[in-house]
């Protein structure tokens, strides 16, 4: 184990965080840190590495190597080895293929966070860990929330990433970026500087060097913190309103051989926000099919604009108006186990 570094303030802010991310693991329980090497992850590592024990529990960390830049085995080896100096255990680096998650769409990107988090779930099932660790901070989620906002993804992308799902935690999405790279200083680590993170080609990247400093400078200090807080409001409504649609449908459904049926009537009577739920709750939890918002408008028109129209063809799925129900049938078999694409 290295000195203990001198308590600054963003060192205790980064404990404090980490310490409230661990809050309800069981004794003894092992939590991995996803490392990357630079100063989110490596920051988290260090508060991690000495929270953990105090908490009765077990910290390791799990590095995943992309392979998409020259020099990506030693950038882990590095990562690493400065896990091994904090004193995590155990410490494993994942290699995977960028490429063979490229089938999932969404460009390059999209590929490597599948990967990555594929990898993720592997190594903390085979270690048995309780929960894996995320370095995203408020910055991340901030920048989230804006691109989520001009791509018009809807209230879903608004409310950003989850502070927990499943076994992930992100316990920093309260803490800013400057505040992890001020806390690697403070403690004397070197993190490394991915220079993807300033290549402008890059749509996030962008966002982060150029979007926000310019709504900072033009609308004053705290962008970022406002688009967090919305983000956590969107989430709870969200929430709320998915609990309501889950409650109702066990009401308004009725299970088929082919698939299953809304009542109409119930349908109508309930505000858009639950009705458009309860469409795309019935097709996801039925079919596994994701709706876009617009084929989710397209349905609720045979409840509210109905004029006998013959219905509608989604990704595998039919949907039509037949005495006061809506029934959603299979077309074929693709249907069963989409991959959820519309």
């Amino acid at each position: 184990m290295p000195d203990r570094p001198r308590l600054t303030p963003p060192i205790a802010d980064l404990r404090r965080a980490v310490r409230g991310g661990l809050e309800g693991l069981t004794p003894d329980a092992l939590v991995l840190v996803a490392l990357s090497g630079g100063p989110d992850s490596l920051a988290l590592a260090a508060a991690a590495a000495f929270e953990a024990p105090r908490a009765g529990l077990r910290a390791g960390a799990v590095i995943v190597d992309h392979g998409l830049q020259s020099g990506s085995a030693d950038v882990a080896a590095r990562a690493a080895q400065q896990a091994t100096g904090l004193g995590l255990a155990p410490v494993r680096v994942e290699r995977v293929s960028v490429g063979a998650a490229r089938g999932s769409g969404g460009g390059p990107e999209a590929a490597a966070r599948t990967a990555r988090y594929a990898a993720l779930e592997r190594a903390a099932s085979e270690l048995g860990a309780s929960a894996v660790l995320l370095a995203h901070t408020l910055d991340d989620q901030a920048e989230t929330v804006l691109l989520g906002l001009v791509r018009g993804s809807g209230a879903a992308s608004l409310q950003g990433m989850p502070a927990e799902r499943g076994i992930f935690r992100r316990p920093l999405l309260g803490i800013r970026r400057a505040t992890t790279v001020r806390a690697c200083a403070d403690a004397g680590l070197e993190p490394w500087i991915d220079p993807q993170n300033a290549d402008a080609a890059f749509t996030r990247v962008r966002v982060r060097t150029r979007v926000l400093p310019l709504l900072e400078a033009e609308l004053g200090p705290g962008v970022a913190e406002a688009l967090a807080r919305t983000a956590d409001q969107l989430r709870e409504d969200g929430e709320a309103l998915d609990s309501f649609a889950e409650e109702l449908a066990e009401d308004l459904a009725e299970h088929a051989e082919a698939g299953l049926s809304l009542d109409v009537p119930g349908l109508a009577a309930n505000p858009a926000a639950l009705r458009q739920r309860l469409i795309r709750l019935a097709v996801s939890s039925e079919f596994g099919v994701a709706l876009s918002r617009q084929q989710t408008l397209e349905v609720a028109r045979l409840v509210t604009d109905w004029h006998g129209q013959e219905g509608v063809d989604l990704h595998g799925v039919r949907v039509v108006r037949r005495g006061g129900r809506l029934q959603f049938t299979a077309r074929n078999s693709e249907a069963k186990g989409s991959d959820g694409t519309a």
